[in-house]
């Protein structure tokens, strides 16, 4: 391996009164080691104060720097520590690396490009040959400095939606925008307090600005919602195919009680049919679409409930609220009265969260970015599989999704992967 030390001290981005004195390398092992010094006559200050301090005592320090030619590499000095009158014993601070961490800012930046393409955290971590945890540190930095430099923004729209963070009820909140297709917020859990916590960083010009917050039916997002959104009631906006699963779930309640008794009968006319009532129309296979037009011209309840939920399904192009509110009340006549208590109890649901559904009408929204959003993010899970906790999958997705700035100052992407 063959490096000059002035390149060395160009690579490295020092000058007086540090510089390299030597490097050492150890063709076997494929490793180089990169000796800085501070020179003795120097002023030494506070990294805290700024302040002229003396000397105090040397650390030896070491810091793993980008591959050079190949060879593994890392920075070694004797960094001066100084007593300060204010501050105390303080280490003084090298131009090549952060305040207590154990690389250099070229190799945090060269790990970023990594992640970026990587399709997993060890995946770096054996290319780069260090800890899992150092490369979901270097994310973890990244993430904080990113949202630390993030000006504030009048965002209008906002889509709200939960995401599983492990199997079973453990679940992440996430707020994006639909705009831009970012991630703005996530916050542990789906309570009133998860929203509050992302409602909590806008200002109240943010807040007085949003147009309407897409999410699903669930109490607690309205709550947060209405606690900090001034006139929460008209931008709160329940989504059109959250809506839709509450219908389709009567629908499939009925078909479930309505087979159980047509197989005491010995019938089983509407075994296997579970999807043939559920699925849009568009999407459905020409065996499914021949079912369905058999099914729906008889006299099953079931065929009664499919026919209510597709009513539905033409309630949500309206303009007007005035014409939207007098095409619920239709449909809520007639799922009221249709005698099926499946279909009854979503009735019920919708109503009381009618003012919501209308909204979302008027305003022309939904949760679908959120949806696709969702998709995403399940993608992020893969990528950043071994994460040990909340905090860890939180980052992944602010470091993919967040849309971020990033790198340490004096870096961009460089896809120079050495």
């Amino acid at each position: 391996m063959e490096v000059s030390i002035q390149d060395l001290d160009r690579l490295l981005g020092i000058s007086s009164p540090w510089r390299v004195s030597k490097i050492t390398q150890d063709d076997a092992l494929q490793e180089a080691e990169i000796h800085v010094v501070y020179s003795e006559d120097s002023v030494l200050r506070c990294p805290a104060c700024g302040k002229v301090c003396p000397g105090y005592d040397h650390r030896l320090r070491t810091w793993r720097h980008t591959d050079i030619c190949a060879y593994q590499t890392h920075v070694i000095a004797e960094v001066p520590r100084i007593k300060c009158a204010e501050h105390g014993i303080k280490t003084v601070s090298v131009p090549w690396a952060d305040a207590r961490v154990r690389f250099t800012t070229a190799f945090e930046a060269i790990v970023i490009d990594d992640l970026q393409d990587a399709t997993s955290i060890s995946t770096v971590a054996k290319r780069r040959g260090v800890s899992w945890t150092m490369i979901a540190n270097i994310m973890e930095r990244s993430v904080e400095r990113g949202l630390a430099r993030k000006k504030e923004e009048v965002v209008e729209p906002i889509c709200v939606d939960e995401t599983s963070f492990r199997r079973g009820h453990n679940y992440i909140t996430v707020v994006s925008n639909p705009v831009t297709g970012t991630v703005l917020h996530v916050s542990e859990d789906r309570t009133t307090e998860s929203l509050g916590a992302y409602y909590a960083t806008c200002s109240s010009t943010q807040l007085e600005s949003l147009k309407s917050m897409s999410m699903d039916i669930w109490g607690p997002y309205i709550q947060g919602t209405r606690i900090w959104v001034p006139g929460a009631a008209q931008k709160i906006a329940f989504d059109r195919f959250h809506v839709a699963k509450y219908i389709g779930n009567g629908v499939d309640e009925v078909r479930k009680i309505e087979n159980r008794e047509l197989r005491k009968q010995g019938m089983d006319t509407l075994t296997g049919t579970k999807y043939v009532w559920l699925t849009n129309r568009k999407h459905m296979s020409a065996w499914h679409k021949k079912q369905l037009q058999q099914l729906k011209k008889s006299t099953l309840k079931t065929s009664w409930a499919w026919a209510i939920k597709e009513f539905s399904q033409t309630l949500w192009h309206y303009k007007s609220r005035t014409w939207a509110l007098k095409g619920w009340k239709r449909w809520l006549s007639w799922a009221m009265r249709c005698r099926l208590a499946p279909m009854k109890k979503a009735a019920k649901t919708i109503k009381n969260h009618l003012w919501g559904i209308l909204n979302a009408i008027v305003l022309g929204v939904s949760n679908g970015p959120a949806e696709r959003m969702n998709s995403r993010i399940k993608m992020v899970k893969v990528r950043a599989r071994g994460f040990r906790n909340k905090q860890r999958f939180a980052n992944a997705i602010y470091f993919y999704l967040g849309g971020l700035d990033l790198y340490p100052v004096g870096f961009q992407k460089q896809l120079a992967h050495s």
